[in-house]
């Protein structure tokens, strides 16, 4: 059985994900689904087909966030700043762009690229670990081998 690597922020956020689904997304498409069916005819109610997608897109996320939280660990995140964990806030400059960007090391589940946050099994993200202040690192991105300088572990 797989076992989930999660940072306390993300278990929390994962409790407070399935919460809101539990109950608030399930009651809504419920109401969505009741009030679909006063409309007649199911078969050509795209409402009705609609908000069953979404419902079978709810169920199937929460069966997906239970299974993770049956099943992870806790990590202890990197507090230092020697040595790059995941857990651990980076500030690299892309010497291409001549622009310096953060990003924070975080497991599969939690990677959101849009907040900044990859995954430590991402190509960058591997590229990443157990590096330190002032070391380069090269990793390929779409067939281009992208280079980052760490300029500080926040």
């Amino acid at each position: 059985m797989k076992q989930y690597h999660l940072t306390k922020e993300g278990y929390e956020n994962l409790l407070k994900e399935l919460d809101d689904l539990v109950e608030n997304k399930r009651k809504e498409i419920a109401a969505r689904l009741r009030e679909a069916k006063d409309f007649g005819e199911l078969s050509e109610n795209p409402e009705y087909d609609y908000a069953k997608k979404e419902q079978a897109f709810v169920e199937g996320r929460i069966e997906q966030i239970n299974e993770i939280l049956q099943n992870y660990i806790i990590l202890n995140e990197n507090n230092g700043r020697d040595i790059i964990a995941i857990g651990s806030t980076v500030a690299v400059r892309d010497p291409e762009e001549k622009k310096n960007r953060k990003y924070k090391i975080v497991s599969s589940v939690e990677s959101n690229p849009e907040e900044n946050k990859i995954s430590d099994e991402s190509p960058m993200g591997m590229a990443l670990l157990g590096k330190k202040i002032g070391e380069e690192i090269a990793f390929k991105v779409l067939n281009k081998v992208r280079k980052l300088k760490i300029i500080d572990i926040i």
